[in-house]
């Protein structure tokens, strides 16, 4: 009788376990070597970001709305811009599960990879001089890198980014347009981020209304399958 039982109480819990994953998790086996094609094509993405967030950090006029709160949290915790960024990420991953939200495998990999690039490429990024239209120039180039970058990544389809999926979750609980969900959560980042001393200036406000024109090209240049039409970036 007790082997009985103890089958049954493995295939509950391997039933239950099942379910769990099903609910947190959305993936679809596409084999390995669809995998390894995917996993291999998504980092090209997250290098793009992460260079691009170096080169905005090196044009000193200000970074992105996120990046801003990113920054912020270095001045104040023992830890480097890739690293802000990887605990960012992971602190809404688990909020957007909390909030019923399911994740990829790509979300995972957003969370992660950007941050290790961010860090692994910053000693590569030269600083540019202290001109206006030298810091400009930089900054532009680091934005239509990032469209690039991020057009990359939602080709993959391998889930949205953690901070996307909290734009969604919010936008589904309160019944708000994607937009204004969109902009609640970065104009909060932003706050917080200028409040621990983040560079919050002229940049911020360009790459905030420029990446989404640098998305579309790149969408348009390399052939992409719009999949998202709101899009936060890292």
């Amino acid at each position: 009788m007790r082997p009985v039982l103890a089958s049954v109480r493995e295939l509950l819990q391997c039933c239950a376990a099942r379910f769990v994953l099903e609910k947190v998790f959305k993936f679809h086996w596409m084999g390995w070597r669809r995998f390894a094609y995917d996993f291999f094509v998504i980092q090209i993405g997250f290098l793009l970001i992460g260079l691009a967030v170096d080169i905005m950090v090196q044009a000193n006029l200000g970074l992105s709305p996120w990046d801003v709160l990113h920054m912020g949290l270095t001045y104040h915790l023992l830890i480097s811009l890739g690293e802000a960024t990887i605990w960012v990420g992971l602190t809404i991953i688990l909020l957007d599960i909390l909030l019923g939200e399911r994740v990829g495998w790509g979300t995972i990999m957003n969370m992660l990879f950007i941050g290790i690039w961010i860090d692994a490429l910053r000693p590569l990024v030269p600083a540019v001089p202290t001109v206006f239209y030298f810091q400009i120039a930089w900054l532009f180039l680091a934005t239509l890198i990032m469209g690039f970058g991020t057009a990359i990544y939602v080709g993959v389809d391998a889930g949205a980014g953690p901070r996307d999926s909290l734009m969604l979750a919010l936008s589904r609980i309160f019944r708000m347009k994607i937009r204004w969900s969109r902009t609640f959560l970065e104009v909060t980042a932003v706050l917080i981020g200028w409040f621990l001393g983040g560079p919050f200036w002229l940049g911020t406000l360009i790459s905030a209304f420029t990446i989404g024109p640098a998305i579309q090209l790149a969408f348009k240049v390399l052939r992409i399958e719009k999949r998202h039409t709101d899009v936060i970036i890292h």
